[in-house]
């Protein structure tokens, strides 16, 4: 599913307008995505946590020639999700 098949569902399941549904996806996006570079975390309590993680500095290789290289340490994203939705994938 991609953002347009996301934004049609939305907008029948609520009973929205398309540009709506589209404004309040949007919306969230920008919320987490806002919310994340600041360092902080959302929780949707069973559903997950969008949260940000550090990941270290290590050593890689370049894939076409094999020599090594170094991979900077970086700030990433990351989800875990919630029990309901890890019960529902389930079934």
């Amino acid at each position: 599913m991609n953002k347009t098949e996301l934004v049609e569902q939305i907008a029948q399941k609520a009973d929205l307008s398309r540009r709506e549904a589209e404004q309040a996806v949007d919306a969230a996006l920008k919320c987490i995505e806002e919310q994340l570079a600041q360092g902080g975390e959302i929780t949707l309590t069973g559903f997950g946590k969008f949260h940000v993680a550090e990941r270290g500095a290590r050593q890689g290789r370049n894939p076409q020639t094999g020599a090594p290289i170094q991979i900077a340490a970086a700030r990433v994203p990351r989800f875990s999700a919630g029990s309901k939705l890890k019960e529902s994938v389930k079934r």
